[in-house]
Order: structure tokens, then sequence, then C-alpha cells
């Protein structure tokens, strides 16, 4: 079983077991939470059910492992012939999610 969930504007193919690193959200570390942005839900017999946008009913639960910021990232800017550079350095915090299960209700 697997979905497809939206958390921070990007798409995350999950299945329960798996950690993921996604935007940073504002919850404490070890809470659980209910992700119900869910676009696609799969289930072991090979029925998908697709929403439009978002699958009624769905929910993922997570459980937040810790935060922590992502690899850093340069920027760099130059404006050729004319003496003029910038060098700034990035690095975006994120949160370890772990996919504890997902459910579908069977009214959807």
């Amino acid at each position: 079983m697997f979905a497809v969930i939206k958390s921070g504007g990007k798409q995350y193919r999950v299945k329960p077991g798996d950690c993921i690193k996604v935007e940073k959200l504002d919850n404490s570390p070890s809470q659980v939470l209910a992700l119900s942005d869910v676009l696609l839900i799969s289930d072991d017999k090979g029925v998908t059910t697709i929403g439009s946008p978002s699958v009624s009913g769905a929910s993922v639960n997570v459980e937040i492992l810790k935060h922590v910021r992502n690899d850093k990232i340069i920027v760099f800017k130059k404006r050729r012939r004319h003496n003029s550079r910038r060098k700034n350095g990035h690095r975006q915090p994120m949160t370890v999610l772990k996919i504890l299960d997902i459910s579908l209700s069977k009214g959807a």
C-alpha cells in the first residue's frame, strides 16, 4: 500500500515505515499528526483511488522524529565587467517524518 501526499508544495510517494524530509512543520518532535492532503492511494490489491484534487476521507498518520537543516547550497551572483559579486549560503529547515499508517474511510 502506498499514497501520494502533498506537503510544503511538493508531492511525496510514501508507504508505511518510510522516513521522509519535508519542509518545516510547526509541531514538536514525537508528536503524531494526520495529514489529510492525500492525492492518491493504492492498496495491496492493486485498486488505485485518485483524488480531484485530494481523496476525500483519506489520511496519512505520521510521527515527527526531529527538526533538521538541509545541506547548504551556495548562491553566487556575478555581474560581469562590474567588479560585483555576491556569495551567500542557505540551509533550509526541514522536518523528518516517519509514516505510521495510511487509512481510507469506507464512505469515500
